[in-house]
């Protein structure tokens, strides 16, 4: 699983092409029931469209794959769709693309073209995460020190998942296996080794630009 991601809250992109509307609209699943279930949804929802084209990915190494033209020329929507998802190594999400015809042909190249930048505006309008494995770090440190490792976790920008305040404070922090020595090593320097180091436990998790979650 190490360098996919999946989508950890869906998005919807839209743009325009000789006055075809196109509408992106992606969401996380987990099996092909909820994504056939997904793209029924956005079926009923986008009745009166020209095409509902839709593509997914689920499981690990991108085991189930399924794409749809709904009408289109054959390899022209669903395909390239299909491939924008597996070019950014996304798994477990769906993607349907609605379309609202213009009145102009956009011809073979030009469908490619517009259902494969409606699906990246999607996904650029998700909420993705990373895939890493790393381990929790569970922290009991005292007040004094406690600053310290907070001010250390903010210049390497790793944030803290869990805080409990006692008559001592225990923290979590989430690092991948390139960061957990350094940064043992770093808490254990800036506290002159008073911190202690309650548990390391090994975790997969989804990193986003601001956060790290948890996922097994």
């Amino acid at each position: 699983m190490e360098g996919w991601k999946i989508v950890y809250q869906g998005g919807e992109g839209r743009i325009e092409e000789k006055k075809s509307r196109f509408i992106a609209t992606v969401e996380p699943v987990k099996s092909e029931e909820e994504a056939l279930a997904f793209i029924a949804r956005m079926k009923k929802k986008y009745w009166d469209a020209s095409h509902n084209c839709s593509a997914f990915v689920i499981g690990e190494g991108a085991r189930l794959q399924r794409c749809s033209d709904d009408g289109e020329p054959q390899g022209t929507a669903g395909r390239p769709m299909l491939d924008v998802l597996l070019g950014a190594k996304i798994y477990d999400v769906v993607v349907v693309v609605t379309r609202y015809f213009g009145g102009t042909l956009l011809g073979t190249g030009g469908l490619v073209r517009a259902y494969s930048k409606a699906v990246s505006q999607g996904l650029s309008a998700s909420v993705v995460m990373e895939i890493c494995h790393g381990s929790i770090l569970r922290i009991r440190t005292d007040y004094s020190d406690y600053g310290k490792i907070q001010y250390l976790m903010a210049t390497e920008q790793i944030p803290v998942s869990d805080t409990a305040f006692t008559d001592q404070v225990e923290m979590s922090v989430i690092l991948s296996e390139d960061e957990l020595v350094r940064i043992r090593q770093a808490i254990t320097e800036a506290t002159g080794a008073r911190a202690v180091f309650l548990s390391e436990e090994p975790v997969l998790y989804g990193m986003t630009e601001n956060s790290r979650l948890i996922l097994s």
